[in-house]
């Protein structure tokens, strides 16, 4: 005789908590990896790469934010058009004055892991003006 085990789903949620993070004065990088391990869920017991069971981020100040060594005169970021000759550069000083929200989410993105669940834990990471 096979029996059926019926899953309770109101037993098997995944219980998400709320992260407020201060960028003021802090390294970027360093803030930045830590909020991916929050949204990732790594500093959780049950803790499994296949399933996304990270917490809400918010991000405070993110224009009050500090980078280490000479990254603000040195880095570039690149975009290709897809046209002949279309590579865009955008210095980090500029990108940085322009668009810290947007800066601070390809930073994270770009720690995160490649697959389906990465635009699921952006979604949960917001900026406090």
């Amino acid at each position: 005789m096979i029996k059926k085990m019926n899953k309770n789903k109101s037993t098997n949620q995944i219980q998400r908590e709320q992260h407020q993070l201060d960028a003021s004065g802090r390294i970027a990088g360093r803030l930045a990896s830590e909020a991916a391990i929050l949204l990732m869920g790594k500093h959780k017991v049950n803790y499994q790469p296949n399933i996304d069971a990270g917490d809400f981020v918010e991000i405070a100040n993110v224009d009050k934010m500090k980078f280490s060594g000479n990254k603000m005169e040195q880095k570039v970021y690149y975009h290709v058009t897809g046209y002949i000759g279309g590579v865009r550069e955008t210095p980090l000083k500029k990108f940085f004055q322009e668009k810290p929200d947007e800066l601070f989410i390809k930073m994270i993105k770009n720690m995160l892991p490649k697959n389906k669940l990465r635009k699921e834990m952006l979604k949960r990471l917001t900026f406090k003006k």
